[in-house]
């Protein structure tokens, strides 16, 4: 597979489930905490299933947009995707994530929300980097 890079960009972690993470131009910086359902302290800090969330739910309006002017349907300014992110041991060993994506469209006929979101999964980078590795649920709601 090949990819015509137009935009990179950099974000170091430190001290794992329990650090910190920024990006290099020091426009996101977060501090992170382990869950207590993975075995860890809870607290302030976010993890990187929610920053996986937040990211995947962004992108896919991204796409839903790119998808709606391709088809020539209107998607609302009030658009809104809900990702919820999993984790949890796999049958084959080591860990894995299931991805769930709750898309809003309101006043699109749901024929038509119907076609963005199959459109969109076939645009959206996260789909494209999860395909056949992550089971990905897509609901209209």
């Amino acid at each position: 597979m090949s990819v015509e890079v137009k935009y990179s960009t950099r974000a170091t972690a430190t001290g794992g489930r329990d650090g910190e993470a920024r990006t290099e131009d020091g426009a996101f910086a977060v501090k992170l905490s382990t869950p207590k359902e993975l075995g860890g302290a809870g607290g302030d800090g976010t993890n990187p299933e929610q920053l996986f969330a937040a990211g995947y739910s962004a992108c896919f309006i991204g796409a839903l947009k790119v998808a709606g002017g391709q088809l020539k349907i209107k998607v609302p300014q009030d658009v809104s995707v809900t990702a919820t992110v999993g984790i949890g041991p796999r049958a084959a060993g080591g860990f894995g994530i299931t991805a769930d994506l709750e898309v809003r469209l309101p006043g699109v006929e749901p024929v038509d929300a119907e076609k963005l979101i199959a459109a969109a999964h076939q645009i959206c980078p996260y789909s494209n980097a999860t395909r056949g590795n992550v089971d990905v649920g897509l609901t209209i709601v």
